[in-house]
């Protein structure tokens, strides 16, 4: 009885020591995307020269029925841009469709996957690509401008 007591308290200490959880709290969330859409002539925002509504913004999902996409529109000290963070909080490919006032202004594509290493997670971009409009990504803000004409 005493050897079996033993054994098993040495399995107790050697299993212990197995397991390691010096990780802690580490999680990178997926960065979100955000959009100016300018007149592809003079620069100027066409939220804030009033030709768009805020309130006339549909964003859907080509790939997922054409459900509706959550998004956020910044309008704060005339910012005027729109913000999409639901993309990427699992592995997934989105193909998001965004009109203003029923006309199609551009399309964004998005491959992504979740991962993990070294206890954290975090977001392995595939492809990121943004159609149907004429764009540039400003690197200092990762603001993407949407040329329209």
């Amino acid at each position: 009885m005493k050897k079996i007591n033993l054994l098993l308290i040495l399995f107790t200490i050697i299993f212990q020591g197995c397991y390691n959880n010096d990780c802690g709290a580490c999680f990178t969330p997926p960065q979100s995307f955000e959009f100016k859409i300018v007149d592809k002539t003079s620069g100027e925002n066409l939220f804030t020269n009033g030709e768009f509504d805020s309130n006339e913004i549909t964003i859907t999902d080509n790939f997922n029925n054409n459900e509706p996409v959550e998004f956020s529109f910044i309008s704060e000290n005339n910012i005027n841009l729109i913000q999409i963070g639901s993309i990427g909080w699992k592995t997934e490919i989105v193909n998001l469709k965004i009109d203003i006032s029923d006309n199609h202004i551009f399309s964004f594509y998005v491959d992504t996957e979740r991962k993990m290493a070294d206890c954290c997670s975090y977001n392995q971009y595939n492809e990121i690509s943004v159609t149907d409009s004429e764009f540039e990504l400003e690197s200092q803000t990762g603001i993407y401008k949407i040329f329209e004409e």
